[in-house]
Parts: structure tokens; C-alpha cells; sequence
């Protein structure tokens, strides 16, 4: 019988070292695996533990925030970018998707990382659509200005003279409002649920009201919904009623969603009215609506929104507006649960029936200084994932660039053939404004940003925006 041959501790050495560093590699492909599935979409090789760092950490402020002030909404964290807003168990999901067949779900996955780079790009946005844009962009009047005319009787501008008839009434040679021209502004939205509040006076102390379509503003109201009229945001549909809309408000701002159309031309040369057509693009996100919209408009001009009449209690059902029997609408859940994503990334404060007794303490929000960091970080792993690390700054997302005339030159909108009704309009109390006469707020913005006026391309991209600068 042959005997083993017994091996030295000399001789056993090398298979343990072996052992070891063949454990030591599965350890390290086992992390890179969990960071991997831990770093979702974004390249896990070239995320740092201080950006992972600082987006977890804002996930749990995030986290707090909506327990506090979500009204039964719970936020489960995914990962440092990735996060589930939940509505209870036994939320009445009443809203019905004839298309799916399915009623609303009870919960929402969100990108945080992504939506805070899209809304906090909105603070630097123009939402007005402008000579200089369709000037700086390749395809501005030829193809884009088509799309934004009625009845124009071609799909591109072959006539571009006609196309500028068109559109002269309402397109300002540059920005008519720019970022922080406000310091608080008001969104009023239309739910039924207003009519529970006395939000009013509160709403008028507003620098600022913005309200949406055919809103009625009046004594009935009044103590509900204010009565301060500063710009209003209506589709098409509620473009064509414009006159009784505006029911001789002079000074109200009017702005057109969608496109312009003869007669809706025929009926601005009738008003006082400034009229503009806004130029937000569509985006994919957890809500819709002109109310959206008005969001966006309002956090172009001012620092702080608050938003009345979004309905977003817990004992919603139906869709309903303070002013009219109820109608079929949004998605309620959904809307519900991304305007409180917003509140907790400090775009918006939500005012509602179950807050209107509240202490208006916002402390539970994350702070604009954990914002803007967690805003810098999402912006590092965005290029790191772009392969662009190490490109960064004010003008990271410009594709377009163009050149326009110094501050307040240029056209004011109109045309040759005014009305006198039209001649005595108020456009000139905002496209050509001075420069002293803005908020020092907004005016340090304008030096900071070194002249440029930063505008939305088509598409869902963060990083395509055209971006135009005044000549000194």
C-alpha cells in the first residue's frame, strides 16, 4: 500500500497564496457585480463614493421629506438615483385606462438624478418663443417656425415673409421675462378642491399670479382663487375665446401652448394684451397638462412657486374644477405623486385643503445647498456616462450657439397694420424694460450667465438647447 506523500508547510505555501488571491478576485467581481446592479444605468466604473455619497444622502433627505409632507405618500429608495412613490394600501385608484384596461397603479418609479437636472436647468430657461431663437437655430424658420402656424398651407416656410406675417403679432425680438424677474409667483391650477380653501388673499400677495385656460376670475371666487391676474397659459382650444377669457384685462399677460392661427391674429389685434407663444417642449415625465406647463413658465421667472389647485388630497375621486360640474382629466394618482417629487426637489411648495391650516414651515424640504450638490453630482455622472468627465459649466448643454443685439433692442412684437386698440398695448412694459429696472436678482443672473438666454430644442434630451448671446 502506497502511502501519501505528506507535504511541507514549505511545499503548501503557494496553493494557499493561490487560494487566497483566486477568493480575493471573486470578492472583486462579486463587487463590481453588486455595484454594477447598485449604480443602475449609470457606468458604475466611473462613479465616485463622494458622488454616491452625496445623491444617497439626498435620497434620504428626499425620503423625509415626502413622509412628512406627502399626504400617505412613501418614498422607497432603489438606489442613490432611483426611487418608488408609494400611495397606501387601499388608495381609491378611481381613474381608468380604457387603452390598457387597467386602473391607476398605487405606485411611481422615479429618476431623481435625471429630474433634477431637467428642473433645475428650467431656473435658467427662456419658456417664450423668440426672434433670436428661430434666427440662431439651423432650422428655425425654414422647418421650425412651420410647425408653430395654423392653416399655413405648407409644412415648411418656403415663403419665409409669410411665415413672419404670421407669426410678427406675438414673437419678441428676445426674452420678454427672464430667469428671477420674480421673487414668489403663484400657479393656480383649476381643481374643484380650491373651492374647500380661502387661499385668495394669500394668492394675490404673490408678485406674480399664473393662471390656466378659461379660469374665471371674479368676485364669486374671489376668496377662493384671488383675484390678481398677471400672465395666463391656454391651449388652443381656449385660445379661440381668448376676448371673453380676458374680459377687458389689459394688463394680462396671454400665452399661447400650442400654435398661432388667422383668427386667433384677428382677435390680438382686438386686445391691449401682450400674447406670446410658449415654447416648452413636450417632455416624458409623471405628469401632464397645461398645469405643468404653467410650472415650468413660472420657475423661468421666479425663484420661489407655489402652486394652489393641483388636487392633491387623499380623498380625491374625480376630476373636478372650482368653476365648472366635474369632467374626465389626468391621471390623479400620477399627478399627485409627482408634484410631491417636485416639492421634495424644492421646485414647488404644495398649497392644499389639508395644508390650508398648517404652519407654512418648509424646513423638511432639502435645503438649497444639498440641492445644488446633489444637482452637481447627477450633472458628473450624466457626462461621466457620456464619456465627457471633466465637462462641466454654465453652457455644458449648448448644441446651438447664436448671436443677438444688446439688452432690450431689436422689434417689439406687432405688425404694419395695428389697430389703434393694438397701438397702446403693453408689450413695451416688458420687451423693453432697462435694464435697472429688473430685480437685482435677475440682473446678477444676467451677469452670471454673461448674456445668454438658454432655450429648449425639440425632443426628450437634457443636453440639447440652443443658446444665444447679447452682444455687449
Amino acid at each position: 500500500m502506497t502511502r501519501p506523500v505528506k507535504q511541507s508547510p514549505i511545499s503548501r505555501k503557494p496553493a494557499l497564496v493561490r487560494l487566497l488571491c483566486v477568493a480575493a478576485l471573486f470578492s472583486i467581481i462579486l463587487l463590481a457585480i453588486q455595484s454594477s446592479f447598485f449604480t443602475g444605468s449609470w457606468n458604475a466604473v466611473n462613479i465616485s463614493r463622494e458622488e454616491i455619497r452625496i445623491l444617497s444622502d439626498f435620497q434620504s433627505d428626499l425620503q423625509q421629506c415626502v413622509a412628512n409632507r406627502g399626504l400617505g405618500l412613501t418614498a422607497h429608495i432603489i438606489d442613490h438615483c432611483n426611487v418608488i412613490l408609494k400611495f397606501p394600501e387601499g388608495t381609491n385608484s378611481t381613474w381608468y385606462n380604457e387603452q390598457f384596461k387597467i386602473f391607476e397603479p398605487l405606485e411611481y418609479k422615479y429618476d431623481v438624478c435625471e429630474a433634477i437636472l431637467l428642473w433645475e436647468q428650467y431656473r435658467n430657461m427662456t419658456t417664450v418663443l423668440t426672434r433670436e431663437y428661430l434666427d440662431s437655430r439651423p432650422d428655425g424658420w425654414f422647418d421650425y417656425a412651420a410647425k408653430r402656424i395654423a392653416q399655413l398651407g405648407a409644412d415648411k416656410c418656403y415663403n419665409q415673409t409669410l411665415c413672419e406675417e404670421h407669426l410678427n403679432l406675438i414673437l419678441p425680438a428676445k426674452p420678454p421675462f427672464h430667469p428671477r424677474q420674480f421673487r414668489k409667483c403663484a400657479v393656480v391650477g383649476n381643481s374643484g378642491d380650491l373651492l374647500k380653501t380661502q387661499f385668495g388673499e394669500e394668492i394675490d400677495s404673490h408678485d406674480a399670479v399664473i393662471r390656466d385656460n378659461e379660469a374665471p376670475v371674479n368676485e364669486k371666487y374671489a376668496k377662493h382663487v384671488g383675484l390678481k391676474r398677471d400672465f395666463r397659459l391656454v391651449v388652443r382650444g381656449a385660445a379661440r375665446n381668448m376676448i371673453k377669457i380676458l374680459n377687458g384685462s389689459d394688463d394680462e399677460v396671454l400665452i399661447i401652448k400650442s400654435v398661432i392661427h388667422r383668427d386667433f391674429n384677428a382677435m390680438i389685434k382686438k386686445i391691449r394684451n401682450p400674447v406670446y407663444l410658449f415654447q416648452g417642449i413636450v417632455l416624458r415625465r409623471g405628469a401632464k397638462g397645461t398645469g405643468m406647463k404653467s410650472i415650468e413658465l413660472a420657475l423661468s421667472m421666479c425663484d420661489v412657486v407655489d402652486i394652489y389647485g393641483f388636487t392633491v388630497d387623499p380623498g380625491y375621486t374625480e376630476w373636478t374644477r372650482y368653476f365648472s360640474t366635474p369632467r374626465k382629466g389626468h391621471n390623479p394618482l400620477q399627478g399627485r405623486a409627482y408634484y410631491q417629487l417636485l416639492e421634495c426637489l424644492g421646485v414647488i411648495r404644495i398649497h392644499s385643503p389639508m395644508r390650508a391650516k398648517r404652519k407654512q414651515d418648509w424646513s423638511d424640504v432639502p435645503s438649497r445647498e444639498m440641492i445644488n450638490s446633489a444637482h452637481r453630482a447627477a450633472l458628473r455622472l450624466k457626462k461621466k456616462q457620456a464619456g465627457q468627465d471633466g465637462v462641466l459649466g454654465q453652457f455644458v448643454n449648448c448644441k446651438v450657439w447664436g448671436k443677438s443685439g444688446p439688452y432690450g433692442t431689436g422689434p417689439t412684437s406687432g405688425s404694419a397694420d395695428m389697430t389703434d386698440i393694438r397701438k397702446s398695448s403693453n408689450y413695451n412694459r416688458w420687451e423693453v424694460m432697462p435694464f435697472e429696472s429688473l430685480r437685482e436678482e435677475a440682473r446678477n443672473h444676467y451677469i452670471q450667465m454673461e448674456g445668454v438666454s438658454l432655450y429648449k430644442m425639440d425632443g426628450n434630451k437634457l443636453d440639447d438647447l440652443v443658446c444665444v448671446k447679447s452682444e455687449a
